[in-house]
């Protein structure tokens, strides 16, 4: 009989606890609250939980009782949720910076791209000395640190980079997205892809003697990825003199100075302020010196300067606008569980479960999941890179240069616009007139384009329109002319989005002008 009454007791306890998360008062007035203390940490809470009572006996005599079970699962899963959130806000605290490695092939890109994984302490010893040993194999030692970023076999075989390698690293205040660009001339597509998503540029310049003429000269690398990033948005470079350990150049002053004096002229004639944009400093990537600290006198008595690090974390991040209209071109797209869309956010942000439309096949679409450096997240603003996974459209409905806009305000898609182009350098025995035809590269879009009308021809000196009619014209001029392209693409107007308005036009492998838009015609 007591048993029983005890039973009775228990669960008369238990419903109370489950009705209204009251206790009863131990001077047996009216039952209290039962309220944790605010500075509680959920683990105390979990802990308390484990030691409830279990016996009647213990419950008869205890004040305090345990949660049922689901309501402290929930409690758990709606802390877990909110950690997430935490997690998430906190990751963005850091801001995020994509950093482009361009040069001449050779110059230590890769190189560089690798030790800096190394010393941020994403790839660990055993991989390293993998790495050794398979470079050892076919007996190119120094190239060990660029098969980080090298994956596939191609260009381990060639030692030359041909896809963009990605990848990430963070320092104490900034979360970085590495973008390795090919040297090579057969390559600039690939590097025009990669350097069109980075915000900064790393410009490698090997020290060592000929190397650096040879990027340097005419059809050399060195140059013509110089105009590209400028053009291509990225405001802010550091201009990385490399090998400086190599025997023909033992960290000399002379040949820093020497590199540092030919390339200031052209990096102004490239339209880079070079007080404020520009910023040189000497390395040896191999080795990783004066890269993540700052380098022993002895070894280079001549430089009291930053490290690379400590540039990169300096560096100011570009002004970014998350409540613009949403703005995403899609520079790759695969298969993963549906389909799958990766790009840079221009402009605007985005939630998991919203609708976007895909333009310019104008098809609307639900953002499934967000992954943001191989994290799930929940929202992503401008400039980050994401993999978005779609539902409502297949993945063979979706081509690079397609571009992810808010339904509010879409992208314009058009086959025809006006630009300003500045002529670079033309083919042999080529004129620009009407008529001429090139490759167009415009954010991730690779179009065939012609020249339908030449407008108007800008004279350099007032830099306003002359009044004469132009048919032709040669290198170095700036001409306002008509563009169009064969299929529809997605572009701004340059004054509304720098990013998506600035373009340059190719052809047979060479750069031949840049150019930004002024009129879009639909």
């Amino acid at each position: 009989m007591d048993n029983i009454e005890e039973d009775i007791r228990a669960l008369q306890l238990d419903s109370s606890a489950d009705d209204s998360n009251m206790v009863p008062n131990e001077n047996g007035g009216e039952p209290e609250e039962l309220v944790a203390p605010a500075n509680v940490e959920e683990e105390d809470l979990r802990d308390a939980s484990h030691i409830a009572p279990h016996t009647e006996e213990d419950a008869d005599s205890q004040t305090v009782h345990s949660e049922p079970k689901d309501v402290v699962e929930g409690k758990e899963l709606g802390a877990s949720a909110s950690e997430l959130i935490e997690d998430e806000v906190e990751k963005n605290k850091k801001r995020h910076l994509n950093v482009v490695f361009i040069g001449h092939v050779d110059a230590g890109k890769s190189t560089i791209g690798g030790q800096i994984l190394y010393l941020s302490g994403q790839v660990d010893e055993r991989t390293i000395q993998k790495y050794e040993k398979e470079a050892k194999d076919k007996s190119r030692e120094s190239w060990y640190m660029a098969y980080i970023m090298d994956t596939n076999a191609e260009e381990r075989v060639k030692g030359i980079t041909v896809e963009v390698g990605r990848a990430h690293f963070e320092t104490e205040t900034t979360r970085f997205t590495i973008l390795d660009a090919p040297g090579h001339k057969s390559y600039v597509p690939n590097m025009i892809s990669g350097a069109s998503q980075a915000d900064i540029g790393v410009l490698v310049i090997s020290a060592r003697k000929g190397e650096f003429e040879t990027g340097y000269e005419r059809g050399g690398q060195t140059r013509e990825h110089v105009q590209l990033a400028k053009t291509l948005g990225v405001s802010k470079l550091l201009v990385v003199v490399n090998k400086m350990d190599d025997p023909t150049v033992n960290w000399s002053k002379e040949r820093y100075d020497e590199i540092e004096s030919k390339m200031v002229p052209f990096l102004k004639s490239s339209g880079y302020n070079v007080k404020k944009d520009i910023q040189f400093l000497p390395i040896s990537g191999l080795h990783g010196t004066n890269m993540q600290t700052r380098m022993d006198n002895k070894v280079c008595p001549w430089w009291s300067g930053q490290c690379l690090f400590e540039a990169l974390d300096a560096i100011e991040v570009p002004p970014r606008d998350p409540g613009g209209p949403f703005r995403m071109p899609i520079i790759d797209k695969f298969k993963d569980m549906g389909t799958v869309v990766m790009g840079k956010v221009e402009s605007g942000s985005v939630r998991e479960g919203s609708n976007v439309l895909i333009m310019p096949n104008k098809v609307q679409v639900k953002i499934l999941a967000l992954y943001c450096d191989e994290d799930k997240v929940r929202s992503a603003g401008p400039g980050e890179n994401l993999r978005v996974r779609l539902s409502g459209i297949e993945e063979e409905d979706i081509l690079s240069g397609f571009v992810l806009s808010s339904i509010e305000k879409p992208i314009p898609a058009v086959n025809e616009f006006v630009a300003q182009l500045h002529i670079l350098e033309l083919l042999d025995n080529a004129i620009f007139t009407a008529g001429y035809k090139a490759v167009l590269h415009i954010h991730s879009v690779v179009e065939e384009c012609e020249i339908i009308e030449l407008m108007q021809q800008i004279d350099p000196k007032t830099r306003k329109p002359m009044k004469k009619k132009v048919l032709f014209v040669k290198n170095g001029a700036v001409v306002i002319c008509r563009v169009q392209v064969s299929n529809m693409i997605c572009i701004e107007k340059f004054s509304d989005f720098q990013q998506l308005g600035r373009f340059t036009l190719r052809t047979e492998g060479k750069t031949v002008a840049i150019g930004k838009i002024t009129d879009l015609r639909a």
